[in-house]
Protein backbone atom coordinates (compact mmCIF):
# COMPACT_ATOMS: atom_id res chain seq x y z
CA UNK A 1 0.00 0.00 0.00
CA UNK A 2 2.62 2.19 0.81
CA UNK A 3 3.68 2.61 -2.63
CA UNK A 4 0.44 4.52 -3.50
CA UNK A 5 0.15 7.20 -0.87
CA UNK A 6 -0.01 10.68 -2.40
CA UNK A 7 -0.91 9.51 -5.75
CA UNK A 8 -3.81 8.95 -7.96
CA UNK A 9 -5.49 5.22 -7.44
CA UNK A 10 -7.14 4.25 -10.61
CA UNK A 11 -9.49 1.19 -9.55
CA UNK A 12 -12.60 -0.02 -10.58
CA UNK A 13 -16.01 1.55 -9.40
CA UNK A 14 -19.76 0.97 -10.10
CA UNK A 15 -20.97 4.13 -11.84
CA UNK A 16 -24.84 5.22 -11.95
CA UNK A 17 -24.57 7.47 -15.44
CA UNK A 18 -28.16 8.05 -14.93
CA UNK A 19 -31.73 7.50 -12.54
CA UNK A 20 -32.54 3.86 -12.43
CA UNK A 21 -30.13 2.45 -15.21
CA UNK A 22 -28.04 -0.01 -14.12
CA UNK A 23 -24.61 0.64 -12.89
CA UNK A 24 -21.03 0.57 -14.83
CA UNK A 25 -18.12 -0.90 -13.96
CA UNK A 26 -15.88 1.53 -14.81
CA UNK A 27 -12.07 2.48 -14.50
CA UNK A 28 -11.69 5.85 -12.19
CA UNK A 29 -9.44 8.20 -10.90
CA UNK A 30 -9.71 8.55 -7.11
CA UNK A 31 -7.36 11.67 -5.78
CA UNK A 32 -5.17 11.51 -2.63
CA UNK A 33 -6.59 12.44 0.30
CA UNK A 34 -6.82 15.68 1.76
CA UNK A 35 -6.59 17.32 5.26
CA UNK A 36 -9.03 15.72 7.65
CA UNK A 37 -9.48 12.76 4.76
CA UNK A 38 -8.78 9.27 4.40
CA UNK A 39 -8.45 7.21 1.87
CA UNK A 40 -9.61 3.57 2.06
CA UNK A 41 -9.91 0.53 -0.06
CA UNK A 42 -12.82 -1.08 0.04
CA UNK A 43 -12.98 -4.84 0.43
CA UNK A 44 -16.97 -5.63 1.32
CA UNK A 45 -19.90 -3.47 0.63
CA UNK A 46 -23.10 -4.13 1.06
CA UNK A 47 -26.54 -2.70 -0.27
CA UNK A 48 -29.05 -1.08 1.70
CA UNK A 49 -32.39 0.31 0.38
CA UNK A 50 -31.26 3.77 0.89
CA UNK A 51 -28.89 3.42 -1.83
CA UNK A 52 -31.86 2.20 -4.00
CA UNK A 53 -34.18 4.71 -3.62
CA UNK A 54 -31.45 7.75 -4.22
CA UNK A 55 -30.31 5.28 -7.55
CA UNK A 56 -34.16 5.74 -8.82
CA UNK A 57 -34.15 9.22 -7.98
CA UNK A 58 -37.73 9.69 -6.75
CA UNK A 59 -39.02 12.78 -5.54
CA UNK A 60 -35.02 13.92 -4.81
CA UNK A 61 -32.73 16.35 -6.60
CA UNK A 62 -30.75 14.25 -8.94
CA UNK A 63 -27.24 13.92 -8.96
CA UNK A 64 -25.54 11.82 -11.79
CA UNK A 65 -22.84 10.81 -12.89
CA UNK A 66 -22.36 9.07 -9.01
CA UNK A 67 -20.67 6.56 -6.94
CA UNK A 68 -23.55 5.25 -4.54
CA UNK A 69 -22.85 2.85 -1.64
CA UNK A 70 -22.44 3.63 2.33
CA UNK A 71 -22.59 0.05 4.16
CA UNK A 72 -19.14 -1.67 4.08
CA UNK A 73 -16.06 -2.20 5.44
CA UNK A 74 -12.58 -1.52 4.53
CA UNK A 75 -8.60 -0.56 5.41
CA UNK A 76 -7.21 2.66 5.39
CA UNK A 77 -4.32 2.88 2.36
CA UNK A 78 -3.62 6.62 3.26
CA UNK A 79 -4.36 9.77 5.35
CA UNK A 80 -4.44 13.13 4.73
CA UNK A 81 -2.79 15.94 6.94
CA UNK A 82 -3.92 16.26 9.94
CA UNK A 83 -5.13 12.94 10.74
CA UNK A 84 -3.83 11.34 13.75
CA UNK A 85 -6.39 8.84 14.75
CA UNK A 86 -5.69 6.62 11.81
CA UNK A 87 -3.17 5.04 10.42
CA UNK A 88 -2.50 2.92 6.72
CA UNK A 89 -3.33 -0.56 7.40
CA UNK A 90 -6.03 0.27 10.45
CA UNK A 91 -10.36 -1.69 9.87
CA UNK A 92 -12.64 0.71 9.40
CA UNK A 93 -16.00 1.01 8.72
CA UNK A 94 -17.36 4.09 6.54
CA UNK A 95 -20.29 5.92 7.86
CA UNK A 96 -22.94 7.99 6.23
CA UNK A 97 -23.08 10.67 9.12
CA UNK A 98 -20.28 11.38 11.42
CA UNK A 99 -18.90 12.82 14.66
CA UNK A 100 -16.23 15.56 14.46
CA UNK A 101 -16.01 15.47 18.23
CA UNK A 102 -16.26 19.72 18.27
CA UNK A 103 -19.47 20.25 18.01
CA UNK A 104 -22.38 20.95 20.51
CA UNK A 105 -24.05 17.85 18.77
CA UNK A 106 -20.67 15.59 19.32
CA UNK A 107 -20.53 17.09 22.74
CA UNK A 108 -23.86 16.39 23.95
CA UNK A 109 -24.02 13.40 25.43
CA UNK A 110 -27.71 12.87 24.49
CA UNK A 111 -27.30 13.21 20.39
CA UNK A 112 -25.07 12.11 17.51
CA UNK A 113 -26.20 14.53 15.05
CA UNK A 114 -23.17 15.99 14.14
CA UNK A 115 -23.10 19.46 13.01
CA UNK A 116 -20.27 19.30 10.41
CA UNK A 117 -20.79 15.77 9.51
CA UNK A 118 -24.46 14.75 9.76
CA UNK A 119 -26.17 13.07 6.09
CA UNK A 120 -26.02 15.34 3.25
CA UNK A 121 -27.62 13.23 0.57
CA UNK A 122 -27.82 16.58 -2.33
CA UNK A 123 -24.15 17.11 -1.62
CA UNK A 124 -21.68 15.16 -4.06
CA UNK A 125 -18.38 16.65 -2.76
CA UNK A 126 -15.66 16.73 -0.06
CA UNK A 127 -16.33 19.71 2.53
CA UNK A 128 -12.83 20.55 2.08
CA UNK A 129 -12.78 22.14 -1.14
CA UNK A 130 -16.18 21.35 -2.89
CA UNK A 131 -14.43 19.24 -5.26
CA UNK A 132 -14.76 15.37 -6.03
CA UNK A 133 -12.48 12.83 -5.40
CA UNK A 134 -13.29 10.95 -8.38
CA UNK A 135 -13.04 11.41 -11.96
CA UNK A 136 -12.62 9.91 -15.46
CA UNK A 137 -10.82 11.32 -17.55
CA UNK A 138 -11.17 14.47 -15.80
CA UNK A 139 -14.48 14.72 -15.14
CA UNK A 140 -15.80 14.51 -12.14
CA UNK A 141 -18.14 11.49 -10.37
CA UNK A 142 -19.92 12.87 -7.76
CA UNK A 143 -19.65 11.36 -4.17
CA UNK A 144 -22.93 9.62 -2.16
CA UNK A 145 -23.34 10.62 1.84
CA UNK A 146 -20.01 11.38 2.00
CA UNK A 147 -18.93 7.30 1.68
CA UNK A 148 -19.68 6.16 -1.76
CA UNK A 149 -18.19 2.12 -1.09
CA UNK A 150 -19.09 1.07 -4.75
CA UNK A 151 -15.26 1.67 -5.95
CA UNK A 152 -12.41 -0.08 -4.83
CA UNK A 153 -11.13 2.58 -3.38
CA UNK A 154 -12.91 5.83 -2.14
CA UNK A 155 -12.27 8.70 0.00
CA UNK A 156 -13.82 9.58 3.21
CA UNK A 157 -14.03 12.55 5.75
CA UNK A 158 -12.11 10.97 9.11
CA UNK A 159 -15.00 12.08 11.25
CA UNK A 160 -17.22 9.69 9.02
CA UNK A 161 -14.55 6.22 9.70
CA UNK A 162 -15.48 3.89 12.71
CA UNK A 163 -11.91 2.09 13.28
CA UNK A 164 -12.81 -1.50 14.41
CA UNK A 165 -11.29 -4.76 15.79
CA UNK A 166 -9.10 -5.88 13.06
CA UNK A 167 -9.99 -9.47 14.00
CA UNK A 168 -13.50 -8.91 13.33
CA UNK A 169 -14.40 -10.58 9.32
CA UNK A 170 -15.19 -7.71 7.55
CA UNK A 171 -17.65 -9.43 5.10
CA UNK A 172 -20.21 -9.48 8.42
CA UNK A 173 -19.48 -6.05 10.43
CA UNK A 174 -20.27 -4.16 7.44
CA UNK A 175 -23.96 -4.22 7.54
CA UNK A 176 -23.06 -2.48 10.78
CA UNK A 177 -22.38 0.72 9.45
CA UNK A 178 -25.94 1.41 8.81
CA UNK A 179 -29.18 -0.68 8.56
CA UNK A 180 -28.28 -3.03 11.47
CA UNK A 181 -26.89 -0.85 13.92
CA UNK A 182 -29.98 2.08 13.04
CA UNK A 183 -32.60 -0.73 14.24
CA UNK A 184 -30.75 -2.09 16.60
CA UNK A 185 -29.39 0.95 18.19
CA UNK A 186 -33.75 2.31 17.98
CA UNK A 187 -34.88 -0.57 20.85
CA UNK A 188 -31.38 -0.77 22.80
CA UNK A 189 -30.61 3.15 23.20
CA UNK A 190 -34.07 4.65 22.50
CA UNK A 191 -36.85 2.03 23.50
CA UNK A 192 -34.59 0.37 26.18
CA UNK A 193 -37.21 -1.97 26.65
CA UNK A 194 -36.95 -3.73 30.13
CA UNK A 195 -36.20 -7.39 30.73
CA UNK A 196 -39.83 -9.14 30.40
CA UNK A 197 -41.03 -6.40 28.40
CA UNK A 198 -43.74 -6.69 25.27
CA UNK A 199 -42.32 -4.80 22.02
CA UNK A 200 -43.76 -4.58 18.53
CA UNK A 201 -42.11 -4.29 15.53
CA UNK A 202 -43.61 -2.18 12.69
CA UNK A 203 -41.58 -3.36 8.62
CA UNK A 204 -39.86 -6.56 8.73
CA UNK A 205 -37.31 -5.32 6.47
CA UNK A 206 -33.44 -5.38 7.08
CA UNK A 207 -33.79 -2.71 9.81
CA UNK A 208 -37.09 -3.65 11.58
CA UNK A 209 -35.15 -7.38 12.11
CA UNK A 210 -32.38 -5.46 13.45
CA UNK A 211 -35.17 -3.68 15.91
CA UNK A 212 -36.11 -7.30 17.08
CA UNK A 213 -32.65 -8.01 17.61
CA UNK A 214 -32.17 -5.65 19.83
CA UNK A 215 -35.69 -6.68 21.47
CA UNK A 216 -34.54 -10.34 21.22
CA UNK A 217 -31.21 -9.18 23.28
CA UNK A 218 -32.88 -6.77 25.96
CA UNK A 219 -34.86 -10.20 27.03
CA UNK A 220 -37.71 -8.73 25.74
CA UNK A 221 -40.83 -11.59 26.87
CA UNK A 222 -43.28 -10.94 23.72
CA UNK A 223 -41.79 -9.48 20.48
CA UNK A 224 -44.86 -8.96 17.49
CA UNK A 225 -44.06 -7.90 14.45
CA UNK A 226 -45.98 -5.97 12.09
CA UNK A 227 -46.19 -6.05 8.23
CA UNK A 228 -48.34 -5.94 5.61
CA UNK A 229 -46.17 -8.82 3.88
CA UNK A 230 -46.66 -12.09 5.24
CA UNK A 231 -44.25 -13.87 3.57
CA UNK A 232 -41.93 -12.13 6.20
CA UNK A 233 -43.29 -13.87 9.27
CA UNK A 234 -41.43 -16.92 9.07
CA UNK A 235 -37.58 -15.11 8.36
CA UNK A 236 -38.72 -12.90 11.57
CA UNK A 237 -39.01 -15.97 13.97
CA UNK A 238 -34.56 -16.00 13.52
CA UNK A 239 -34.60 -12.49 14.77
CA UNK A 240 -36.70 -13.70 18.36
CA UNK A 241 -40.21 -12.08 16.69
CA UNK A 242 -42.87 -14.56 18.59
CA UNK A 243 -46.22 -13.37 16.88
CA UNK A 244 -47.22 -11.42 13.89
CA UNK A 245 -49.89 -9.13 12.91
CA UNK A 246 -50.86 -8.10 9.04
CA UNK A 247 -52.57 -4.98 9.37
CA UNK A 248 -54.20 -5.89 5.75
CA UNK A 249 -56.47 -9.09 7.94
CA UNK A 250 -58.12 -7.22 10.54
CA UNK A 251 -61.14 -5.27 9.73
CA UNK A 252 -59.60 -2.36 12.75
CA UNK A 253 -56.86 -0.10 13.10
CA UNK A 254 -53.99 -2.32 13.77
CA UNK A 255 -53.14 -0.23 17.38
CA UNK A 256 -56.76 -1.56 18.49
CA UNK A 257 -55.49 -4.87 17.48
CA UNK A 258 -52.70 -4.80 19.02
CA UNK A 259 -54.17 -3.41 22.10
CA UNK A 260 -56.22 -6.57 22.61
CA UNK A 261 -53.28 -8.77 22.31
CA UNK A 262 -51.19 -7.31 25.20
CA UNK A 263 -54.07 -6.11 27.68
CA UNK A 264 -54.32 -2.44 27.16
CA UNK A 265 -50.98 -2.26 24.48
CA UNK A 266 -47.19 -2.77 24.52
CA UNK A 267 -44.60 -1.51 26.59
CA UNK A 268 -42.67 -0.45 23.59
CA UNK A 269 -42.78 -0.17 19.91
CA UNK A 270 -40.48 0.74 17.16
CA UNK A 271 -41.36 1.62 13.66
CA UNK A 272 -39.37 0.77 10.67
CA UNK A 273 -41.45 1.21 7.74
CA UNK A 274 -41.46 5.43 6.86
CA UNK A 275 -44.91 4.89 6.86
CA UNK A 276 -47.03 7.54 8.41
CA UNK A 277 -50.02 5.57 8.78
CA UNK A 278 -47.76 2.98 10.57
CA UNK A 279 -46.00 5.60 12.84
CA UNK A 280 -49.43 6.94 14.18
CA UNK A 281 -50.37 2.97 15.32
CA UNK A 282 -47.31 2.67 16.37
CA UNK A 283 -47.30 5.34 19.19
CA UNK A 284 -51.34 4.26 19.70
CA UNK A 285 -50.61 0.88 20.42
CA UNK A 286 -48.23 1.61 23.70
CA UNK A 287 -49.54 1.34 26.78
CA UNK A 288 -50.62 4.45 28.43
CA UNK A 289 -48.61 5.36 32.18
CA UNK A 290 -45.43 3.89 30.73
CA UNK A 291 -45.29 3.22 26.77
CA UNK A 292 -42.83 4.24 24.12
CA UNK A 293 -42.77 4.51 20.81
CA UNK A 294 -39.54 5.51 18.71
CA UNK A 295 -40.01 6.14 15.16
CA UNK A 296 -36.80 4.94 13.12
CA UNK A 297 -38.15 5.09 9.29
CA UNK A 298 -38.03 8.10 6.75
CA UNK A 299 -41.51 9.70 5.93
CA UNK A 300 -42.31 11.05 2.74
CA UNK A 301 -41.69 14.99 3.06
CA UNK A 302 -45.12 16.13 2.71
CA UNK A 303 -46.52 13.20 5.48
CA UNK A 304 -47.90 14.73 8.64
CA UNK A 305 -48.26 12.86 11.74
CA UNK A 306 -51.70 13.09 13.70
CA UNK A 307 -52.58 11.98 17.35
CA UNK A 308 -55.69 13.16 19.86
CA UNK A 309 -53.24 15.32 22.07
CA UNK A 310 -55.00 12.69 25.16
CA UNK A 311 -52.92 10.21 24.05
CA UNK A 312 -49.66 11.92 24.89
CA UNK A 313 -50.95 13.42 28.27
CA UNK A 314 -51.87 9.31 29.05
CA UNK A 315 -48.48 9.12 29.74
CA UNK A 316 -47.05 7.67 26.17
CA UNK A 317 -43.89 8.89 25.03
CA UNK A 318 -42.92 9.45 21.13
CA UNK A 319 -39.65 9.70 20.51
CA UNK A 320 -37.06 9.64 17.36
CA UNK A 321 -34.00 8.30 16.46
CA UNK A 322 -30.81 8.63 13.76
CA UNK A 323 -28.69 5.99 13.45
CA UNK A 324 -29.90 4.18 16.14
CA UNK A 325 -28.11 6.94 18.64
CA UNK A 326 -24.93 5.83 17.83
CA UNK A 327 -22.21 8.09 17.93
CA UNK A 328 -19.97 6.48 14.91
CA UNK A 329 -16.46 6.60 15.90
CA UNK A 330 -17.11 6.29 19.60
CA UNK A 331 -19.64 3.63 19.80
CA UNK A 332 -19.77 1.40 16.47
CA UNK A 333 -16.47 -0.37 17.92
CA UNK A 334 -18.47 -1.64 20.88
CA UNK A 335 -21.34 -3.03 18.72
CA UNK A 336 -18.84 -4.65 16.48
CA UNK A 337 -17.37 -6.42 19.87
CA UNK A 338 -21.38 -7.38 20.84
CA UNK A 339 -20.90 -9.50 17.24
CA UNK A 340 -17.17 -11.24 18.03
CA UNK A 341 -18.57 -12.11 21.99
CA UNK A 342 -22.06 -13.64 20.11
CA UNK A 343 -24.38 -11.55 21.73
CA UNK A 344 -25.30 -9.93 18.63
CA UNK A 345 -25.84 -12.78 15.23
CA UNK A 346 -25.31 -10.95 11.99
CA UNK A 347 -25.09 -14.09 9.41
CA UNK A 348 -28.98 -14.26 9.60
CA UNK A 349 -29.36 -10.91 7.87
CA UNK A 350 -26.78 -11.88 5.10
CA UNK A 351 -28.95 -13.21 2.59
CA UNK A 352 -26.94 -13.02 -0.76
CA UNK A 353 -23.32 -12.69 -1.78
CA UNK A 354 -22.23 -11.31 -5.06
CA UNK A 355 -18.73 -10.45 -6.88
CA UNK A 356 -18.50 -7.20 -7.61
CA UNK A 357 -18.84 -7.28 -11.30
CA UNK A 358 -22.77 -8.68 -10.52
CA UNK A 359 -23.48 -5.57 -8.54
CA UNK A 360 -27.03 -5.02 -10.20
CA UNK A 361 -27.87 -8.25 -9.30
CA UNK A 362 -27.60 -6.98 -5.84
CA UNK A 363 -30.58 -4.31 -6.86
CA UNK A 364 -32.77 -6.49 -8.66
CA UNK A 365 -32.84 -8.67 -5.49
CA UNK A 366 -33.81 -5.80 -3.27
CA UNK A 367 -36.04 -4.59 -5.99
CA UNK A 368 -37.93 -7.60 -5.90
CA UNK A 369 -37.64 -7.58 -1.88
CA UNK A 370 -35.94 -11.04 -2.14
CA UNK A 371 -32.93 -9.95 -0.10
CA UNK A 372 -32.63 -8.44 3.87
CA UNK A 373 -28.53 -7.67 2.65
CA UNK A 374 -26.59 -8.86 -0.16
CA UNK A 375 -22.68 -8.05 0.08
CA UNK A 376 -20.89 -7.39 -2.63
CA UNK A 377 -17.11 -8.50 -2.35
CA UNK A 378 -14.93 -6.04 -4.17
CA UNK A 379 -12.23 -8.70 -5.24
Amino acid sequence: MAGTAGKVIRCKAAVAWEAGKPLVIEEVEVAPPQASEVRLKILFTSLCHTDVYFWEAKGQNPLFPRIYGHEAGGIVESVGEGVTDLKPGDHVLPVFTGECKDCAHCKSEESNMCSLLRINTDRGVMLNDGKSRFSIKGKPIYHFVGTSTFSEYTVVHVGCLAKINPLAPLDKVCVLSCGISTGLGATLNVAKPPKGSTVAIFGLGAVGLAAAEGARIAGASRIIGVDVNSNRFEEAKKFGVTEFVNPQHHNKPVQEVIAEMTDGGVDRSVECTGNVDAMISAFECVHDGWGVAVLVGVPHKEAVFKTHPINVLNERTLKGTFFGNYKPRTDLPSVVEKYMNKELELEKFITHSVPFSKINEAFELMLKAESLRCIIRME
